[in-house]
């Protein structure tokens, strides 16, 4: 597929810092561990339905995620660097489009707490980057929250597996939903949410 001329290459990247209350080894293992994957992954409202992993340089992964019935979004790609507590890096192609983007994660200790520095490109255009902007964000949201039940690394996983869709976050989300649809007079929607 083509680049977009909407935006400068520079600008079709999506670069995101956050820390997290928690050691690069507890953090590295949400990502690494399929049973906590499973728990946090993916932008607050939607269930993961699928989830698959090798976790090995050169491993692939496939997960997908929905927002409701009908919904199917697919996502798919291959580690490419797996350095324990420090970096992890893997392409990230969405089955829509079948473009591929590169993630890029470095972990530093801060003495019990993360800094992650999370880049991803090259996007095709600006929107694309904008959207992946919000899922990422509201995935590491629940990260966060999820990484602050644990007391230390080796403990089991916590809570409901996202693919059943009744995590605190999916059941929030159609409740707001359909608020706004009821506010918004389209009553038929609201009642098939």
């Amino acid at each position: 597929m083509a680049r977009s001329n909407e935006a400068p290459e520079e600008d079709l990247q999506l670069l995101i810092e956050r820390v997290f209350d928690a050691p690069p080894v507890l953090v590295f293992k949400m990502w690494s561990d399929i049973e906590h994957l499973v728990r946090w992954h993916g932008p607050e409202g939607y269930a993961l339905l699928h989830c698959e992993q090798d976790f090995r340089e050169g491993g692939a992964w496939r997960r997908c995620m929905s927002n409701g019935p009908g919904h199917e979004h697919w996502i798919s790609g291959t580690y490419r660097e797996i350095k324990p507590y420090t970096r992890l890096s893997f392409t990230y192609i969405n089955a829509y489009d079948g473009f591929e983007t590169l993630v890029e994660m470095d972990f530093t200790d801060l003495g019990g707490r993360t800094a992650m520095a999370f880049r991803q490109s090259p996007f095709i255009s600006r929107a694309e980057c904008d959207g992946h902007g919000w899922g990422w964000r509201s995935g590491f949201e629940l990260l966060a929250a999820y990484v602050a039940l644990f007391d230390g690394v080796d403990a089991p996983p916590r809570g409901r597996p996202r693919s059943d869709g009744v995590a605190d976050d999916i059941v929030a989300a159609r409740l707001r939903r359909q608020e706004e649809r009821k506010e918004t007079g389209n009553a038929y929607a609201a009642k098939n949410d």
